[in-house]
């Protein structure tokens, strides 16, 4: 590693707080569920048995394990809202909307070099976000609001034949655009939307975690992740540490190290 003008010292920082750990790891799990039995759903195998008919209920049972999982999926995304208001700054609801020049100019960045696979002439640890960088924060949002198109087209769909309170506040849907099967569509083709926006996810976790080395992956299993100490702001330690003197906000136009320093 060539030589600097300052000494490049990096520290654990916790970024992603339990709750936000646990919200993704049960986001993942719910998702997950709810597509492999929405496809089942869609088109339910024919399974040949000579068992009686009254002996088997393995497609209801695909149905249960379906909108069960659905009410759990809501209840993850209602604490994630709250959470996003009584979070650290890394959880916070305004750090998923790039709102600032800062935030705009980092969207530039992560799609010349994320999206176009660019190269830095001049490598700067300020485009290298803490938490969420500003692209990434504001897909979370898109995928926010794919997931209240899914809640309200799995529960429109689930209205008819529920007698519970939940889905009785969803009977609008299907008169809203004139029949269930154009409300199955959306449902099957947002369904489609997140599991290709999941995709691109993992990709980039691992692409940044090569790229950057500062435990991308590990940190969503132990919230921590490796940041230069000059970036690091009293907030971000945990009681009883001793913050650095230094403070610096993230994408900071100053903060600068020499294209040597570039992966």
């Amino acid at each position: 590693m060539a030589s600097t003008k300052k000494d490049l010292t990096f520290k654990r920082v916790y970024v992603w707080e339990l709750p936000v750990r646990i919200f993704h790891w049960a986001n993942a799990l719910c998702i997950t569920v709810l597509a492999a039995t929405g496809f089942v759903i869609a088109n339910p195998p024919a399974i040949m048995s000579s068992t009686e008919a009254s002996g088997q209920f393995w497609f209801g049972t695909v149905r249960y394990i379906h909108f069960a999982t659905a009410y759990l999926f809501v209840g993850v995304m209602l604490l994630r809202i709250y959470w996003a208001f009584v979070g650290n700054r890394y959880a916070n609801w305004r750090s998923f909307l790039p709102l600032t020049p800062k935030a705009l100019l980092n969207i530039r960045h992560v799609l010349q070099i994320d999206i176009l696979l660019g190269v830095d002439k001049e490598h700067r640890l300020g485009n290298i976000a803490i938490g969420h960088n500003a692209v990434a924060g504001a897909s979370y949002v898109v995928l926010f609001l794919l997931a209240l198109v899914q809640v309200a087209t799995g529960f429109g769909l689930y209205e008819p034949m529920s007698a519970f309170f939940v889905a009785d506040l969803f009977g609008w849907v299907i008169p809203l655009f004139g029949s269930d099967f154009t409300v199955r569509f959306i449902h099957h083709g947002v369904t489609w939307l997140m599991i290709l926006f999941i995709i691109i996810h993992v990709y980039l976790v691992f692409y940044h975690d090569w790229l950057e080395g500062r435990g991308e992956v590990s940190s969503m299993f132990s919230g921590y992740k490796f940041v230069l100490s000059d970036r690091i702001k009293p907030e971000d330690t945990l009681e009883g540490e001793t913050p650095p003197a230094q403070e610096e906000e993230p994408w900071s136009e100053e903060e600068k190290t020499p294209a040597a320093e570039a992966h």
